[in-house]
């Protein structure tokens, strides 16, 4: 039996010790970026400094690493072997393992872009990491191509424990690879959404007007943002806060993804309510995340 809910109904955590340092609030291995994509991980890795991170550490490829570093002070950079279109090279491997050891939690994904060698990366990275991590953008299109979700049992081996994904409505049909239900037939689209949890053993975001968060028993429809939000970068944003919630670790991660969920479309709305929705952008909402945290 699914448990149902429908907003947000759990205290945020409680004030800081007095004797936390940078550490103790955890630290975020952000994987992302390309030659012409490098504001996404950038996004990214500044929602989760804003989501409370003490640390984000950035893995780009090494062309584009000085342009993720102009844009935020605060992250460090780990540059990473690139392939000819400045999109990360498959032995970037041991260097994004290598880091992985020392982070609390992970986000893959962001501008990561499309090649042979990444639909390699991907999928290895998931079998060898050990921290929690949060899978979006061009990293779930590597999954969708790497095997048939339908027909083979080695995802659900591949993704395992602490695995979040975070599809829109494209990427999650790519993923399962048949369609997916409406946003107007919403039952249809929550029993999608359960079954594919169950099915791979993952924390699943279900991206849209009305996103769905389940862990195939419990189910959460979130009831925050609005359509100005259905802008670039947007899904980095929300990618970044829930990395940096997750590192912290003051609640399950299925309690932790409802309230990223909650506050990212909170911030949409703080946005929207300062410029109107037409005028909202991803850098809008970045900006909002503060307000938002003081739910």
């Amino acid at each position: 039996m699914i448990r149902t809910q429908d907003s947000i109904s759990f205290n945020f955590p409680p004030r800081r010790s007095r004797w936390g340092h940078k550490g103790t609030f955890g630290t975020v291995l952000g994987i992302g970026g390309s030659r012409g994509m490098a504001g996404a991980v950038a996004l990214a890795g500044r929602a989760a400094l804003l989501a409370g991170a003490g640390l984000v550490r950035l893995a780009v490829p090494d062309p584009i690493l000085e342009t993720v570093a102009g844009y935020s002070p605060e992250p460090t950079t780990i540059p990473c072997p690139a392939d000819n279109a400045g999109r990360f090279a498959l032995e970037s491997l041991d260097t994004l393992l290598a880091h992985a050891e020392h982070c609390t939690a992970l986000f893959l994904g962001p501008g990561l872009g499309r090649s042979e060698e990444i639909e390699q990366l991907v999928p290895l990275l998931l079998q060898r990491r050990v921290k929690p991590i949060v899978v979006d953008a061009d990293a779930l299109n590597a999954l969708a191509a790497h095997s048939d979700t339908k027909t083979q049992a080695e995802p659900k081996a591949v993704w395992g424990n602490s695995v979040v994904l975070t599809p829109h409505a494209g990427e999650f049909a790519r993923l399962q690879n048949e369609p997916t239900p409406s946003e107007e037939n919403m039952k249809e689209r929550q029993l999608a959404a359960v079954d594919f949890s169950q099915q791979h053993n993952v924390l699943l975001v279900l991206k849209g007007h009305r996103t769905i968060i389940t862990d195939g028993t419990q189910l959460a429809v979130n009831t925050t943002g609005n359509p100005g939000m259905a802008t670039g970068g947007s899904g980095d944003v929300l990618t970044g806060i829930i990395a940096g919630l997750i590192a912290q670790n003051f609640a399950s991660l299925y309690e932790t993804v409802r309230l990223a969920v909650h506050i990212h479309g909170l911030a949409g709305d703080i946005a929207a309510a300062r410029l109107g929705e037409i005028s909202v952008t991803a850098t809008a909402i970045l900006e909002a995340i503060p307000e938002s945290m003081k739910i």
